[in-house]
């Protein structure tokens, strides 16, 4: 298929990197017919959480619910939230989103789009969601928990969750799974995984995935750097066997 197509283009976790989110959009150069779509966890840990949220409003790009707009959701709206609670999301990233907005505020609009981000979007052959499914369950039993936290129990399925779509995904960062090397996409039965860890100093890459073309586009927070590769290069398998992730770490974790 010729790269001038209609693309659909999905896009990890950018947490906060508005300027490597232009540099990535730079080199896959969208047209007007192009339709891109944002996995969720838009904010959180780097420093322009605001900016990378107007511009996803404000372009009216389809974005799900991650477990960061999730946390900070429960923490502004819930009058009884824990202050373990609170800490944690600060902890996690959230006192960098704070100080992206004006006097540390999120504005009600904001808070209200972020209300209204669905928990996934499924688009006939390929189903998005941020964190995964629960394969014990069916779609209309699962909620946020499943939709924006599963990690292992969703990653070690044995066969795809559906026979007739890949479901992609974010959340967790692929260098965490045994032999996926930093940078490369994780693939699974029947799941693609595009959280690359731009955040992280090990990674820094935030990666787009044209599924029209099976092409990834990479570009890297920490360093002039960017690249297009195909998908079978920019992937790496996930060995189930192996699959012990490393979880001493929270702040990968959450």
């Amino acid at each position: 298929m010729s790269a001038t197509s209609h693309r659909r283009i999905v896009i990890g976790d950018v947490h906060g990197h508005y300027q490597g989110l232009m540099q990535l959009l730079e080199a896959i150069a969208p047209t007007a017919d192009d339709k891109i779509y944002f996995l969720g966890d838009l904010i959180d840990r780097g420093s322009q959480s605001s900016q990378v949220v107007d511009f996803v409003k404000e372009n009216s790009y389809p974005c799900l619910l991650g477990n960061h707009e999730h946390m900070l959701i429960k923490i502004l709206t819930d009058k009884n939230a824990s202050t373990p609670s609170i800490q944690g999301w600060l902890y996690s990233g959230g006192q960098a989103t704070l100080a992206s907005y004006k006097n540390g505020k999120i504005p009600q609009e904001h808070l209200e789009w972020f209300q209204s981000l669905p928990l996934y979007l499924d688009l006939g052959d390929i189903f998005l969601v941020h964190a995964g499914i629960d394969p014990s369950k069916t779609i209309e039993e699962q909620k946020a928990e499943q939709f924006c936290w599963i990690r292992d129990k969703f990653h070690s399925i044995q066969k795809p969750y559906f026979s007739d779509k890949v479901i992609i995904v974010g959340h967790t960062i692929t260098f965490t799974f045994p032999g996926i090397a930093p940078g490369k996409i994780a693939r699974g039965a029947g799941w693609l995984d595009l959280d690359t860890g731009a955040y992280h100093p090990r990674s820094g890459w935030l990666t787009a995935f044209d599924v029209t073309n099976r092409l990834c586009y990479q570009a890297n927070m920490f360093k002039p750097s960017v690249r297009t590769l195909p998908l079978e290069e920019a992937s790496a398998e996930v060995n189930l066997t192996s699959l012990k992730v490393n979880r001493n770490n929270s702040r990968l974790w959450t």
